[in-house]
């Protein structure tokens, strides 16, 4: 047995000892962060499962982990030998947790859970469903704290200013925009836990918090008369105080935010998104909470015109470390035998070598074949494939530039192809172009759009599970809501501003995997008597694999893209390339024909 099913065997005597039933253990932090800082990765820690969405259930005889389909395969190998086996949260045979967990217990029996890692939504409704059926909800058990003794340290790097004429806005606009929703929302003050909001509010970023963001661990009061950035003074740098300051911003030690939302005025209304904020804070509350403040999220997510020039700035950078990276594997495998970890580090280097990359924007996933065939696969310099034989390599990268975060993926054939390879991308190529060019009216949802990308595949009996579009942060996280692409309602409009990326795959297990990436930005496209409609814009600036392409299978119009896609590609990253490295690029653009 692995190391985990000791921590295991000390969380049950615990759970004993304290009368619980059943654990619940969460695998994000008290800011609800997809990308959760090490000293939060409780989960990950009890169970040897690293994933962005997972949650743990962990009763007197059995214990599991859900997380979605993303994971699958990869939970399945990490939970060998552990004492947990994975549960499904979607796919074809989904597991819903809380029924599971509401099923598995008796009336009279008791939940714990640590109150500061779980929102105060996800609480509630596993709160109500437990008490409709006698369960008790024990909210304040921190157990791991008890058994993990070498657990890191709270994040502590100093912050930096973003520079506001990168952004194309102040501060202050920011937060009279904010302010604006609160008093909509019929409050006079916001607690703001989510980590982007924070960071994109105070225009202040840090590299040291979260892997690959550069956002940074703190909670942020706005009030009438007051405003407050709950973070330690050691992180604090001239810089940042006289950023602050200028704003009239005042700071107090991150510990202090559950004292002062417990000491606020009982006249203060108090605007809480139950979807972002720990059931712990809410808990502390000491005046009138409001629920609501999902349209702050929107503000962040609908970009400005500078924001959107500089996008493409980061683009045109991070295409030219693409060019240079895809003609270096190119030329290195008839060579020698390449592996996918030196693939990532290869990666990670041309494109830091760009001084306003700061960081990549997540764990590069690079798969040959059948690695290729798990879409969240990360090799690292412990367990990663070589890259012999033929077949398809599946790349899917991206950078934090101060200009913009970027997220592309590209598949490109090495050695001999076979048919069914070619034919199964042209299929995923067809649904991103099909989205790529629809056109829209004003109030459509991701969902509407999601069949765009996926009709090509379903119409030979194919499917991926994972979603087809995200949103994108600038200079943030590369997972950015509230709006997605995806087969399931998210209630968000898609309105001009938003980026999205465009991402659908095919995954044959054991096989080989396909997936084409670009970042889109919405624009309006015209203005008729049936209103406004929208259409996307590309971001991303790199060929599609012309050679893994049956042109039979290919529109006109659909042709026609390609080659309209490559012309823009040379008219963007031509002019910053020189000698090989342009003529290789050429190479790739060449038009397509019959």
């Amino acid at each position: 047995m692995k190391k985990n099913y000791e921590y295991l065997t000390q969380l049950r005597k615990l759970m004993k000892e304290r009368g619980l039933d059943a654990v619940v253990i969460s695998g994000t932090d008290p800011h609800q962060s997809e990308y959760t800082p090490a000293h939060w990765l409780g989960r990950e820690w009890l169970t040897g499962f690293s994933s962005s969405n997972a949650n743990a259930v962990v009763l007197p005889e059995e214990a599991h982990v859900w997380t979605d389909n993303r994971y699958f395969i990869a939970a399945e190998e990490a939970l060998k030998d552990t004492g947990f086996t994975m549960m499904p949260y979607d796919g074809p045979n989904p597991v819903d947790m809380n029924d599971w967990i509401t099923e598995h217990l008796n009336k009279g029996q008791k939940v714990g859970i640590d109150g500061t890692t779980f929102s105060i939504a996800w609480t509630q409704q596993l709160e109500q469903e437990l008490n409709d059926n006698g369960i008790e909800l024990v909210t304040d058990f921190q157990g791991l704290d008890e058994i993990w003794t070498d657990r890191a340290p709270r994040p502590s790097e100093p912050l930096f200013v973003h520079d506001e004429k990168l952004v194309g806005r102040t501060m202050e606009q920011n937060v009279e925009e904010v302010m604006k929703l609160v008093k909509a929302e019929m409050a006079n003050a916001v607690i703001l836990s989510a980590l982007d909001d924070i960071a994109w509010v105070t225009n202040l970023r840090s590299t040291g918090d979260v892997l690959y963001s550069p956002i940074f661990v703190s909670y942020l009061y706005l009030g009438q008369d007051k405003r407050v950035l709950f973070i330690d003074e050691d992180r604090l740098t001239p810089d940042v105080k006289a950023h602050l300051a200028k704003y009239n911003v005042e700071t107090q030690p991150y510990d202090n935010v559950l004292k002062f939302v417990a000491e606020l005025p009982k006249t203060t209304r108090l605007l809480i998104n139950p979807a972002k904020t720990a059931r712990a804070l809410y808990d502390n509350v000491g005046c009138t909470p409001v629920f609501g403040g999902k349209d702050i999220e929107k503000l962040k997510a609908i970009k400005n015109p500078t924001m959107i020039e500089n996008f493409n700035i980061a683009m045109e950078k991070d295409g030219v470390a693409l060019v240079k990276f895809f003609k270096w594997v190119e030329e290195e495998y008839p060579k020698r035998q390449l592996d996918e970890w030196e693939l990532c580090c290869k990666l990670r280097e041309l494109r830091l070598a760009d001084p306003s990359c700061l960081d990549e924007s997540f764990q590069s996933i690079v798969g040959w074949n059948a690695n290729g065939a798990l879409p969240h696969y990360e090799p690292d310099a412990k367990t990663h494939s070589p890259i012999v034989g033929d077949g398809l390599l599946v790349v899917d990268s991206g950078g934090q530039y101060v200009y913009g975060t970027t997220d592309i993926t590209r598949t490109i054939g090495l050695g001999n192809i076979s048919p069914e390879m070619i034919h199964d991308y042209t299929l995923v190529l067809k649904g991103h172009i099909a989205l790529a060019t629809v056109v829209f009216p004003q109030g459509t949802r991701g969902a509407q759009l999601d069949i765009c990308a996926r009709r090509p595949l379903w119409e030979e009996g194919k499917a991926y599970y994972h979603g087809t579009g995200h949103g994108v942060g600038f200079f943030g996280n590369v997972h950015e809501g509230p709006h997605q692409i995806r087969t399931q309602e998210i209630p968000v409009v898609l309105e001009a501003g938003m980026t999205s990326s465009n991402e659908p795959g095919l995954y044959l297990t054991g096989r080989y995997g396909i997936r084409i990436e670009n970042m889109m930005v919405i624009v309006n496209a015209m203005l008729t008597e049936f209103g406004q409609f929208l259409k996307f814009q590309n971001l991303t600036w790199f060929p599609y694999a012309t050679d893994l392409m049956d042109i039979t299978m290919l529109s006109d119009k659909e042709i026609e893209y390609v080659n309209k896609y490559h012309a823009e590609v040379l008219n963007h990253l031509l002019p910053l390339l020189s000698g090989d490295d342009a003529a290789w690029l050429e190479n790739k653009c060449k038009p397509i024909k019959r």
